[in-house]
């Protein structure tokens, strides 16, 4: 079983992200949201991020994975990464594995940091701030429509506004993640993730983020880890989206920030990046080719695209560089550093 994983920027303090459903390790750069929170992480610590196995870059399964086998993943990428002993920021489902993980290994946890998560996720009689299972269940019978759309949760909420930009973004993220077919196990699987016959044993400094009013895990999921886990603190920031790099995300990053190393300083990019550093990795390929004078139809044959997603990368990388047109990128090139 091979594990896709990353490291950016240096320690110490090691940090190790793990991600909520899916994830993608080289598609979370083309999301500029998602790598500017990437970075800013990697600002203060040694980040390690990774894809679960049947996600990602990671090898795919016929199955959904056991909690030992995300477990003892984990336990795999600090061993590969060189990291004894490392701070767990566990997102979402991710949380869950990361209390499972310091619950097994806490000579390997500096310290347990939950953002949007829960200890079981489907509501209960004895667990009534899960996911309604009414919800659960209208969510699998239209998941193919949230894995086209990237409506997601949003399914349940047929009043929000539209946002076609970030669905459009999510939508593609999610794909990039996971095939359709496990990502129904694996939201199938995470169904039956109970992890609070753990909570009370664990010895690990903890912090509970979540967001007040988040639509897909409800913020009686964070108080009830919270109350649970001996010394636990909890903040609870305004805002309901579920994605941590989405709405106030130097709020979460603050927070994580100061509970980590017990100062905030926010880089000079703190702030919605632009420029050349706000570029993905493959909008500053196709905006180099374009500087050197390669059209949209000869960049999509050099990069293997098709031509739309190619005018897409225009479309953005104009956007994040404050020029209105092909021939102002070329002419300030230079200027702009590329």
């Amino acid at each position: 079983m091979n594990i896709a994983f990353q490291i950016l920027g240096e320690g110490p303090p090691d940090l190790v992200l793990v991600p909520g459903f899916v994830s993608h390790v080289e598609a979370a750069w083309e999301w500029s949201y998602l790598a500017r929170f990437l970075h800013r992480l990697a600002s203060f610590a040694r980040l390690i991020v990774f894809d679960k196995r049947g996600t990602g870059l990671s090898d795919p399964m016929k199955r959904a994975p056991t909690l030992d086998e995300r477990v003892d993943d984990i336990r795999a990428v600090m061993d590969a990464a060189g990291t004894e002993r490392a701070h767990l920021l566990g997102i979402s489902e991710g949380g869950a594995l990361a209390i499972a993980f310091a619950a097994e290994h806490p000579d390997q946890v500096a310290s347990l940091i939950l953002y949007g998560s829960y200890a079981k996720k489907v509501a209960t009689e004895d667990y009534p701030c899960g996911a309604p299972p009414e919800w659960v269940e209208l969510f699998l019978d239209r998941f193919d429509e949230a894995w086209a759309t990237g409506a997601w949760w949003d399914i349940v909420y047929p009043d929000l506004p539209p946002d076609p930009p970030t669905h459009a973004a999510w939508a593609r993220y999610l794909r990039a993640g996971a095939s359709p077919g496990m990502a129904r196990d694996l939201m199938e699987m995470n169904g039956r993730l109970d992890v609070r016959g753990s909570l009370a044993n664990l010895r690990t400094d903890t912090l509970v983020i979540h967001r007040t009013d988040d639509r897909w895990v409800e913020a009686g999921n964070g108080r009830y880890l919270a109350e649970r886990i001996p010394g636990a603190t909890l903040v609870e920031l305004p805002g309901a989206d579920h994605r941590p790099w989405l709405e106030d995300a130097d709020g979460v990053l603050d927070a994580v920030e100061a509970f980590v190393t017990g100062t905030v300083h926010r880089p000079r990019h703190a702030r919605p990046l632009m420029g050349v550093d706000a570029l993905s990795r493959r909008e500053r390929e196709v905006v180099e080719l374009a500087v050197a004078g390669e059209t949209a139809p000869e960049i999509a044959r050099h990069l293997f695209l098709s031509e739309r997603t190619i005018e897409s990368h225009l479309r953005n990388a104009y956007a994040k560089l404050g020029v209105a047109s092909r021939v102002e990128l070329v002419r300030r090139a230079g200027e702009l550093g590329i």
